[in-house]
């Protein structure tokens, strides 16, 4: 059965734009086919301070894996693109590559290794802006509320700009 994830992917260390092409290469030989992007946005670190801003992009993949299949495949990735994983309990770091997956499907999953939908969309400009720009119109299945709706409603006050460079 083809399942469709929603993946954000993110980047604010070493060559962040070539990182990003990297990941997006790594998904579609692993994961699956690669079916939208948005445009890439640089935002100011969120939960952290950092020297340097982030590079971040939204996909939409079609995929055969389950969730946590997904999910072990994207830690392979990030491994392998050099991303350490720190003590900090609240995992906020500067990082060479991160994968998070915002949704699968309409699934609503919550266990120890895994959180669907993210739980912090609606609470992070820099995931909900390149959301929206691939579908606004998709209903939150746990806030049953539009993309649109939770970016109009988001507090976060951090950048969120289209990079250009």
């Amino acid at each position: 059965m083809m399942n469709t994830a929603y993946l954000l992917l993110g980047s604010n260390l070493e060559d962040r734009k070539s990182k990003l092409r990297q990941a997006l290469v790594e998904i579609g030989e692993r994961i699956g086919d690669v079916r939208q992007s948005s445009s890439l946005y640089e935002s100011e670190p969120w939960g952290f301070h950092a020297e340097c801003s982030f590079l971040n992009q939204v996909i939409k993949v079609e995929t055969v894996l389950s969730p946590r299949s997904l999910l072990g495949k994207i830690l392979e990735i990030e491994q392998e693109m050099g991303r350490k994983r720190t003590g900090n309990s609240r995992g906020y770091s500067s990082r060479t590559i991160d994968i998070d997956i915002l949704f699968f499907n309409d699934e609503v999953i919550r266990d120890e290794r895994l959180h669907i939908p993210h739980p912090r969309i609606s609470e992070r400009m820099f995931t909900l802006v390149p959301l929206c720009e691939l579908n606004a119109s998709f209903i939150h299945p746990v806030l049953q509320k539009t993309l649109h709706d939770l970016l109009a409603e988001c507090t976060d006050r951090n950048t969120v700009v289209p990079f250009t460079s």
